[in-house]
């Protein structure tokens, strides 16, 4: 069972996680790049500017010291999990049903774990066996404006209770049973709602990639410990993405800014309020919104979940992942 006891102690590690016992293995950027060579693969098929987000850069060579290793990992586990599944098959007489593989990916607002789930739905669906992998984001399962209005939450949207944990929880299960053309919500950020009516149909992939801020989190009902049911629950292979909190901080900002500049524009925007402002306003309305809102929430419920992840990726100041850690098997 994991636990959280190893957070403190882990935190205070040097940057290379040289610790003598600890669950995770840990690599520097060039050791990883080393673990998998792929000579052959078509890297030269690849759109960077479909897979990079908002003001976060994203190179070939990150994709070759980086990515590649992680998807071999993957596939390596993946391949495990089919032959465990047709073990079972063969033990219990039965015919199998195809059961997706389930990928978490967690981290803070605006670290970049979007432009990780990007890369890798592209690069596991070019495997040879090419296989089915979809994408959805948990921000489909917050709850409408409306609601959280109602509630008086709308202030504290990403945080755990304003998700319909319920209804997010019930499409996994539903997903881990097999069951084809399952609906998800979409969520748009240009409206900074959930659109009503509007969803994404989940077709039994092989592959499904499940990406949120809130994904790892643990948080228990008084009165229900016993018999709650998480998100990670369902996952077969967790992520989080991480970076120094003053980085993500300068990201955040920088991404604010670019949106002001940009999509704020569009008089459909939630937050064509605020095309008009100075920079010197939006920077401070930014740094506000960073500092009340979403830092509060990373170090109260996102950070802490980190050490529950099979897999860390650490970046550094300029966007570049600079260190993995593995959780030991």
């Amino acid at each position: 069972m994991r636990s959280d006891l190893h957070t403190d102690e882990t935190q205070e590690l040097p940057p290379l996680y040289a610790a003598t016992f600890s669950p995770f293995q840990s690599f520097t950027r060039q050791e990883w790049s080393r673990l998998d060579d792929h000579p052959d693969f078509p890297l030269q098929e690849i759109n960077l500017s479909k897979l990079q987000g908002l003001n976060e850069p994203l190179t070939f060579e990150e994709i070759q010291d980086v990515y590649l290793p992680l998807c071999r990992l993957l596939q390596i586990h993946i391949t495990h999990r089919k032959r465990l599944h047709a073990e079972y098959d063969t033990f219990f007489h039965r015919r199998g049903v195809k059961i997706p593989y389930v990928i978490g990916i967690a981290g803070s607002v605006a670290v970049g774990k979007s432009t990780t789930a990007r890369v890798l739905r592209k690069l596991l669906s070019m495997n040879p066996a090419t296989p089915h992998v979809d994408l959805i984001t948990t921000d489909g399962y917050l709850y409408p404006n409306a609601e959280l209005e109602a509630r008086g939450i709308l202030n504290r949207k990403g945080f755990p209770e304003s998700y319909d944990a319920v209804r997010l929880l019930s499409f996994l299960s539903a997903v881990k049973s097999g069951r084809p053309n399952l609906e998800s919500p979409i969520y748009s950020h240009l409206y900074y709602d959930v659109i009503p009516d509007e969803v994404q149909i989940v077709n039994n992939p092989d592959i499904l990639i499940v990406e949120g801020i809130n994904v790892l989190q643990v948080q228990t009902v008084p009165g229900k410990a016993k018999r709650q049911v998480f998100v990670s629950d369902f996952f077969d292979f967790s992520i989080y993405v991480d970076a120094d909190i003053s980085d993500i901080r300068e990201w955040y900002i920088e991404r604010f800014l670019k949106l002001q500049r940009t999509a704020f524009q569009d008089p459909d925007s939630f937050f064509t309020r605020y095309a008009n402002l100075s920079e010197e306003e939006a920077r401070r309305l930014g740094n506000s919104i960073w500092e009340e809102i979403n830092l509060v929430n990373l170090e109260q419920n996102i950070q802490p979940t980190r050490f529950r992840s099979d897999l860390i990726l650490e970046k550094g100041h300029n966007h570049a992942i600079r260190g993995v850690r593995l959780r030991k098997v």
